[in-house]
């Protein structure tokens, strides 16, 4: 774009007045001089996936051309409520609430990144995106400016929007409108939106006049409301307040927005309105006292609008320009060298540091108006300090940080996989903890960042800094254009942007055999939404099971002597059988959840259940040969490829007869990347199913990746023969017969020289009671060894560092659980890993004390509503025991929340003198959450020597009267009617376990 308006010329005048103006003393700045090639950054690549986080954040109807997959419309109400049409705009940050303030100080200083760098724009094939995104924000904000002195400022509660954990586009809760007008205004809100549309006007002005003219009338309009009805728009729109509250006022927008209306129009009185509200930045002192330990922000335009103000002033050889040139400089020492002894605090590593919440922003925005103030400014000192500020700023948000890690989603080396962002998790359970890993990648989206001492986690959780916002990303997408301009002239944004996520099953069912006869079968079946490509609605959801009635027409009857029964719907209907194949007597069961609403919203949203018989003929019944009774089994619903589900008729999931389905495995989890000399150790999780691993590379994060080894059968590949000091991107998939899975999650690695790292070493060990004992060989030039761990195809942490000898003993093992264990050879150069080593400590044998339990089951079946074990205790000892000591305890699952009762139905001894309580396994283990706990009070005397205590018949109900699931419970054995010992129920004396084994 080239800016050819009478503003841009009146700010190319100025270099000589700017020359006896702005010079001053140099001072050193104590930053390091700016270098192109720090982090060996693409910012092509970076500022191409930060104008694309903006298209992740838009909500209503999105246009054809939409990028993001896995995005739909959404808050297609909005303004409903009042009637007005407010659907557009962008989400704010990680929820739906669209705060008009902080939405609309995004757009300002994206369209200033426009007028300032739109040649690095262009540099990197991004200026048609850049503003068709700022296009986006300012056709809300004219849509939302109804009146000349009305404009909508918010849409969505806070409270209520933070309260749910789902993606846009399904959420439900009530969505309501606020507004600022005559009667209650808001100066700095609509001074702000007036600026954005204003700035915005500059930007479109050449390439379309027309829509450029419609921006600058709205900006007129909302700038005479803002300056004419004066207020803060917190006071009028409250529930804003705990959110972006206007802590500065009013005053430094309506400087703001003239300045940028001045710059639109070339009308002075825009220009006497700005400089007279910065008479009002300060209550006494003048421009002495004006703010200066801050920076741009959602909130405070201060220090951008004396920027303008010092340009404008500066060109026009106004007295005021003095002062706004001092007080810009002001602001920048304070980040750079420091004023009057003060500086804003720098982390050890080089970062920017002023508040927590969110630090990278304050960096990325000073950053800006740094890089801003220093292409004016002709003071070489000052040019030099403010450029090299910036740079080093960005470079640190890019990867060139202690951490060495990239704080922008999608871009870099070990950049953040888990943001504080709803629709990019895409949890179906109202949950930020599930799924466990973002099904979605956020590009271009800079995270909160570390804190003062350059730490920081990435977790979902922490939204202090963790979260992302289109604030976030305004100066920091800015700076990136300029970043390009001075270092990327080779750089080249990603062809063929962004890749095609590999989509997980959205749509399925989840079934089990719920019981059976020798003429039924029932069936308990769960729908599943889990759309997440985009998330979206289902109300027109329906599945099949299909029959194989042979069996039926074999023995001379007819599918009218099948009938189907529905025990239990959560909004099914359920058809009878209805012919799919004639001459080989397939039939379909449909249950249709039509006009009820299944969507990923959290517990009894997201699936919905029905149980439905099916019973045929007496002796010409055998579900075995229906297509859809393949791979269910009793107990808890799982997956199952043979009930397909059908949306509006349509199949999106699962196998109908007469296809043959392959499973295709997971994708690996557990990616890790060592980087060694000339080479890189890689290591995963195993993959059920898989036969073999392919590993694949890209030197550009994100692909393509070209596949470097095939047919690995371990767990580990090293790849050799690279070049040190290149980042190298990896992922990793399982294969079968069947297919190859997705990718696994990228990792990368960056080799350097070699010649110092650890050598080889080998781990082996023995799993014991409760501990992993751990023993490795020496590995040449290693000065420590770190014992690293790893559970369930999870991430290897370290549990013992800076060893110095070769053996190691876990002892926080738990017993029955599956460790992963290697050994990490470390010197100053590096680290060498060994070969991973699985081990499952376990308890030793358990020998009998002085009691044996006997158990019998009760004959309750494997679900009913009351469960009934009966037991009996021997004395195998010498001596009499005091009844009073002892405890058994019968392990079994909740099955879930609701309290439950315990009886004591027969005991010989009087069941007066029996009691149960319920106690939580915490952790659960396996098949036990909970177990009963039967003692003895005093009253039941003692047990001789070799004697037994006779029947003790136990029963135990949950308080609502709902069914237990016993199949999976540790202490259940239907097959024992008769007693017999059975060391799944334990027996204590005292404190000491005599009998048994414990989940």
């Amino acid at each position: 774009m080239n800016m050819k308006g009478s503003w841009w010329r009146r700010v190319a005048m100025i270099a000589l007045s700017a020359g006896l103006l702005a010079g001053s003393l140099s001072m050193g700045t104590g930053i390091r001089k700016a270098d192109a090639a720090a982090g060996n950054q693409n910012y092509a690549e970076a500022l191409q996936k930060a104008i694309y986080f903006y298209e992740a954040q838009r909500s209503g109807p999105l246009p054809a051309s939409n990028r993001v997959e896995w995005r739909g419309n959404s808050g297609m109400q909005d303004g409903a409520d009042v009637g007005v049409d407010l659907t557009g705009g962008w989400y704010d940050a990680g929820d739906h609430v669209k705060f008009g303030f902080p939405m609309a100080a995004s757009a300002t200083m994206l369209a200033w990144s426009v007028v300032e760098y739109s040649d690095g724009y262009e540099q990197a094939g991004q200026l048609e995106e850049i503003k068709d995104n700022i296009r986006w924000a300012t056709d809300y904000f004219m849509k939302a400016h109804t009146k000349p002195n009305e404009l909508w400022g918010q849409v969505g509660a806070g409270n209520t929007d933070h309260a749910w954990w789902g993606p846009a586009e399904v959420m439900q809760m009530n969505r309501p409108s606020f507004k600022i007008d005559a009667s209650c205004p808001g100066s700095d809100l609509a001074a702000e939106t007036a600026a954005a549309l204003a700035a915005s006007s500059i930007v479109f002005a050449d390439d379309d006049p027309a829509y450029s003219a419609r921006l600058l009338q709205h900006a007129k309009e909302l700038y005479n409301f803002a300056d004419t009805y004066r207020g803060e728009y917190t006071d009028c729109i409250t529930d804003a307040a705990a959110f972006y509250n206007s802590w500065t006022g009013y005053e430094d927008e309506l400087a703001w927005g003239g300045a940028w209306l001045y710059l639109a129009t070339n009308d002075s009185a825009y220009l006497s309105k700005a400089i007279a509200a910065t008479d009002r930045w300060s209550s006494s002192g003048g421009s002495a006292n004006w703010p200066y330990t801050w920076t741009q922000g959602w909130d405070s335009k201060h220090y951008g609008a004396q920027i303008l103000l010092a340009r404008i002033t500066s060109s026009l050889n106004m007295p005021e320009a003095t002062r706004f040139i001092q007080s810009t400089e002001r602001n920048l020492d304070y980040w750079t060298v420091g004023v009057n002894g003060t500086r804003v605090k720098y982390t050890p590593g080089g970062l920017a540091w002023l508040d927590q919440w969110g630090s990278l922003r304050y960096a990325a925005n000073a950053s800006f108006i740094s890089f801003v103030y220093s292409d004016w400014v002709s003071d070489p000192v000052k040019k030099s300090r403010y450029q090299d500020f910036a740079v080093s700023q960005m470079n640190y948000i890019l990867g060139d940080n202690p951490r060495q890690s990239s704080y922008v989603v999608g871009y870099g080396q070990n950049a953040p996989q888990h943001p504080h962002h709803r629709t990019a998790h895409s949890s179906w359970l109202n949950n930020e903890d599930i799924p466990a890993n973002h099904r979605h990648i956020l590009y271009g989206a800079m995270v909160g960042g570390p804190d003062a001492s350059d730490g920081y986690t990435d977790d979902i959780g922490d939204y202090v800094s963790n979260e992302v916002a289109t604030d976030y990303n305004a100066g920091f997408t800015g700076a990136l254009a300029k970043m390009n301009l001075l270092f990327g002239q080779n750089h080249q944004p990603l062809a063929n942007f962004p890749a095609p996520e590999v989509k997980g099953d959205e749509f399925f069912v989840e079934a089990a055999i719920k019981s059976s006869g020798a003429n039924y079968t029932e069936i308990r079946a769960q729908l599943n939404n889990r759309s997440a490509w985009p998330a979206r609605m289902g109300d027109q959801l329906s599945f099949k099971y299909f029959l194989d009635l042979s069996e039926v027409y074999a023995a001379g009857r007819t599918v009218s002597d099948v009938q189907v029964t529905t025990s239990y719907t959560e909004g099914a209907t359920v058809s009878q059988p209805v012919v799919v194949n004639t001459a080989q007597h397939i039939y379909a069961i449909t249950a249709n959840f039509g006009n009820t609403k299944i969507y990923p919203g959290g517990e009894g949203n997201y699936r919905k259940e029905v149980q439905f018989r099916i019973t045929g003929p007496q002796g010409a019944w055998n579900a075995s040969n229906d297509h859809s009774f393949q791979t269910l089994t009793t107990g808890t619903p799982v997956k199952s490829i043979y009930l397909p589900v059908y949306d509006a008729g349509v199949k999106v999931y699962g196998q109908e007869p007469g296809v043959t389905p392959g499973t295709v495995p997971g994708a690996p989890a557990g990616v890790q990347a060592v980087a060694g000399g000339s080479q890189v150790n890689l290591t995963w999780a195993a993959v059920s199913g898989a036969e073999s691993y392919t590993v694949k590379r890209s030197e550009v994060s994100g692909g393509p990746y070209t596949t470097v080894a095939t047919g690995v059968n371990g767990l580990t590949y090293t790849n050799t023969g690279l070049t040190n000091g290149t980042t190298y991107y990896y992922v990793v998939t399982a294969v079968n017969s069947a297919g190859e899975s997705s990718g696994s999650v990228q990792v990368s690695a960056t080799p350097q020289a070699a010649s110092t790292v650890p050598g080889a070493l080998t781990l082996s060990g023995t799993a014991g009671n409760a501990q992993s004992v751990l023993t490795w060989t020496a590995a040449s030039g290693a000065s420590s060894y770190k014992v690293q761990r790893s559970m369930a195809g999870g991430t290897y942490a370290d549990v013992a560092t800076g060893l110095s000898v070769l053996t190691y003993t876990d002892t926080t093992a738990l017993n029955g659980t599956t460790y992963n264990y290697r050994i990490a050879a470390v010197n100053a150069n590096g680290q060498t890993l060994s070969n991973v080593l699985a081990l499952t400590p376990s308890a030793p044998p358990v020998t009998t004390g002085t009691l044996e339990v006997q158990y019998r089951s009760g004959g309750s079946g494997n679900s009913s509503n009351a469960v009934t074990p009966q037991f009996t205790v021997k004395n195998t000892g010498t001596q009499a025991i005091d009844l009073s000591t002892v405890k058994i305890r019968y392990y079994f699952t909740k099955d879930g929340a609701d309290q439950m009762t315990f009886w004591c139905d027969y005991a010989e001894m009087g069941t007066a003198n029996v009691e149960g309580t319920f106690v939580a396994v915490n952790p659960a283990k396996g098949t036990a959450d909970t177990y009963l706990e039967i003692s003895f009070k005093s009253g039941a005397g003692s047990l001789a020597a070799g004697a037994e205590t006779g029947v003790i018949q136990a029963r135990f109900s949950k308080n609502n009267w709902s069914n237990f699931d016993q199949s999976n419970d540790y202490s259940y054995d239907a097959s024992k009617t008769a007693f017999a010992a059975w060391n799944k129920v334990t027996g204590y004396q005292g404190n000491t376990k005599v009998w048994g084994l414990e989940p």
